[in-house]
């Protein structure tokens, strides 16, 4: 090459390796800003809840960032799975619908170790669930129970639908789900409530929290102050959860 292409050639080749160093830079900036030292971890914290009014602020809280979509996900790393090896400490326990729309992780943004959670449709109580609530209580020492309904709840929108076609018993274990959500659903009907669903809903967490306070195992739990049961109601739409 003559000396005119010797030195358009050596421009063009410099121009080059300045401009792969620049997006190189660029590309490990970039890259050390989104992942510094690798994926952000979940968030640790040293959380020890001694009383049911803890617990509940604490529901409250976590509820609050997951309806403003600033959940934190804590405690959720290989570490806290190490550490809940060797026993677990739930400061709450959920008795919720099976419904896939309310996972209470979620809905109260809190981690492993956590909630104690029992899930049936309609939150419907049977031996192996009230037997669940006790040995939580009991051996674990929950502080707060909470039963968490729902806007929009299929088990009892299905139990007001049979209530109001009369319609013959199915003759499979769904007819317990129906038996036992029934008095909520005819007592809504019985004050003519405006949404008969959303106030079955409220009234069969009632139902079960009172079923709950009566239960002999926890009486005393309750009585003592060491043990708080509430109901609530989780609403599809916002997120929020309120409590009844």
């Amino acid at each position: 090459m003559d000396r005119r292409a010797v030195l358009r050639f050596a421009t063009l080749a410099g121009g080059g390796v300045v401009l792969a160093a620049c997006e190189s830079s660029k590309e490990n900036a970039s890259t050390s800003e989104k992942e510094p030292g690798g994926p952000a971890a979940a968030p640790r914290r040293s959380l020890v809840v001694t009383s049911p009014d803890q617990a509940l602020a604490e529901l409250k809280a976590g509820n609050a960032r997951f309806v403003a979509s600033k959940a934190v996900h804590p405690d959720q790393d290989a570490a806290r799975r190490t550490e809940l090896a060797a026993g677990q400490h739930p400061f709450a326990l959920i008795l919720s619908c099976v419904d896939s729309r309310v996972p209470p992780e979620l809905v109260f943004d809190q981690g492993l170790g956590d909630l104690f959670v029992s899930r049936t449709a309609g939150q419907v109580l049977d031996h192996a669930v009230r037997g669940s609530i006790e040995y939580g209580v009991l051996e674990l020492k929950i502080p707060l129970v909470v039963v968490l309904g729902h806007e929009k709840c299929g088990a009892v929108k299905a139990t007001l639908e049979a209530v109001e076609k009369s319609a013959a018993p199915l003759g499979n274990d769904i007819d317990a789900l129906v038996d036992a959500i029934r008095p909520a659903v005819e007592k809504a009907e019985s004050e003519h409530a405006s949404d008969p669903l959303d106030a079955a809903v409220r009234q069969n967490v009632a139902n079960i929290v009172a079923d709950l306070g009566k239960d002999a195992a926890l009486a005393g739990a309750v009585s003592g102050g060491s043990l708080k049961i509430v109901g609530a109601r989780y609403d599809l739409d916002t997120g929020a959860v309120e409590y009844l």
